[in-house]
């Protein structure tokens, strides 16, 4: 990966979430991968603060002095332009421990790094992810979706035809619920010293339920758990993040209480009570009641969190002490025209289900919030998969016509539909009555078309066009797992 030769270039800035305000010497580290990456002190203070950490020592101010030391150290080594390794930089790191006295924290820091190659090792998943893109677990959701006959819509609807949808749903249940069993086990297998499990992923991917099962499976097995809620932590909404327009925007990091939540990850891993505040969504404020929480020994610790891989949510925590567990509806269907469903329109989908059945929110808003979204899966959610332990599939075959069934849309009450399915072919949807409702958000092509998409029933070109006009509803009755929940 090619770096702007420029430090203060655009693309450097971007790397660098965290930015130094000193004019660094070295600007540029090669990863063990060969990779060419920004040079970050914030990653040396981390190690340098979890190290003392294990031994008892919290002191966050001692950890930047010592790794500004760290720094001087590789600018007085290296040349201005060089691009040590991050074995150079932790050799450095150990040598400063020392100098200062440090000794039991310099052996603490060489476990810390044994440690860490010993996780890289136990990573399977993520081998197979260039890109930010999971291949290997796609490869795999396909290969399962065509030896059952639905990979298309086509064979979906066949299935629903030819009276073979009880026995897909009971094949993709069971192999959700067997993959489930499978992680449970790999977190059984890092005990005793894993402590905290953080499930992670884009909106309505199906970390609720997910952590729910995996929760289930810990139980069975005799090892006892800790769900804890992070919605609590959200800020005042005096204190809410806002974005160009002035609206809130309450799907990035920064809508949470970063500094508390890690302050409170600290003490309850280290077997301290915390006094965990209580939310008002109504109110947009904090109870002034908060509620005693405390980590019992050998109880994990579980985390369900759309920003759990944001690196400042967890800097405080050894990386062996936690499994992060990525979850994305990985949906391997495809139309007619050989288009595979867009991953995130299949979200939107279940969100727009999930907003309209259990929070009374019109279609209309869901689409409306929706650019928000994206946004922050993109920059704050996307870029962390590779830090992961697990990738998982969220998605099930079967879903696409419940959603449809349960969003109202009937192709015999639709113009729109009914129009495409007389032509054969894909086309751009317009209003088929009244006036599309005009949504929040700054305006463009893509808004006006999502208006559109609210006023006839129908997407815009590819992704959700193929539930609304190809997708036949099931005939068979049958009871079927809530998804999303």
């Amino acid at each position: 990966m090619d770096i702007d030769e420029n430090p203060n270039g655009p693309l450097n800035a971007q790397l660098d979430l965290f930015a130094q305000p000193q004019q660094n010497k070295i600007t540029r580290i090669i990863k063990r991968d060969g990779r060419l990456v920004a040079f970050n002190k914030l990653k040396i203070t981390n190690a340098i603060y979890r190290a003392a950490a294990s031994l008892g020592g919290r002191d966050r101010d001692r950890a930047e002095s010592l790794a500004d030391q760290v720094v001087q150290r590789i600018h007085a080594t290296y040349p201005a332009g060089a691009t040590p390794s991050v074995e150079d930089i932790q050799d450095s790191v150990e040598k400063v421990l020392v100098d200062n006295g440090h000794a039991k924290t310099a052996k603490a820091f060489i476990l810390y790094r044994f440690q860490r190659a010993r996780t890289r090792e136990q990573k399977p998943e993520v081998a197979g992810v260039q890109d930010h893109v999971p291949y290997k677990v796609l490869w795999r959701v396909l290969s399962w979706n065509v030896d059952h006959g639905c990979h298309t819509v086509d064979s979906l609807n066949r299935q629903a035809r030819d009276g073979g949808w009880k026995k897909l749903i009971r094949e993709a249940e069971r192999a959700y619920h067997d993959e489930i069993q499978h992680v449970a086990g790999l977190i059984v297998k890092r005990l005793p010293d894993l402590r905290l499990v953080i499930v992670a992923g884009p909106s309505s991917s199906g970390k609720t339920t997910t952590t729910t099962k995996i929760s289930e499976r810990l139980k069975a097995r005799g090892h006892s758990f800790l769900l804890m809620n992070l919605d609590n932590y959200f800020k005042e909404l005096s204190h809410q993040p806002k974005d160009e327009y002035g609206d809130y925007d309450f799907e990035m990091p920064a809508a949470l209480d970063l500094d508390l939540i890690n302050e409170h990850l600290g003490l309850l891993l280290d077997g301290k009570p915390i006094r965990m505040p209580l939310y008002n969504f109504k109110t947009g404020g904090r109870e002034k009641e908060t509620r005693e929480f405390r980590l019992k020994d050998k109880e994990i610790l579980l985390i369900d969190s759309l920003h759990g891989l944001y690196e400042g949510m967890t800097r405080n925590i050894a990386p062996e002490s936690a499994f992060r567990f990525y979850i994305e509806a990985l949906c391997q269907i495809k139309d007619d025209d050989g288009e595979f469903v867009r991953w995130a329109d299949l979200r939107m989908m279940r969100r727009m289900v999930r907003d309209s059945w259990h929070r009374s929110y019109d279609p209309a808003m869901t689409v409306g919030h929706w650019h928000y979204v994206r946004k922050s899966e993109l920059r704050y959610i996307v870029p962390y998969i590779q830090s992961v332990d697990y990738i998982f599939n969220g998605s099930l075959p079967y879903e696409l016509p419940y959603h449809r069934a349960r969003l109202g849309v009937d192709a015999g009450h639709c113009p729109a539909v009914q129009r495409r399915s007389q032509k054969g072919r894909r086309f751009s949807p317009r209003p088929t009555g009244g006036t599309a409702p005009r949504l929040p958000g700054p305006r463009g092509p893509r808004r006006r078309r999502a208006e559109r998409f609210v006023a006839s029933g129908v997407h815009w070109r590819g992704g959700l066009s193929i539930l609304m006009g190809e997708m036949q509803k099931p005939r068979q009755k049958c009871r079927i797992t809530p998804w999303p929940p």
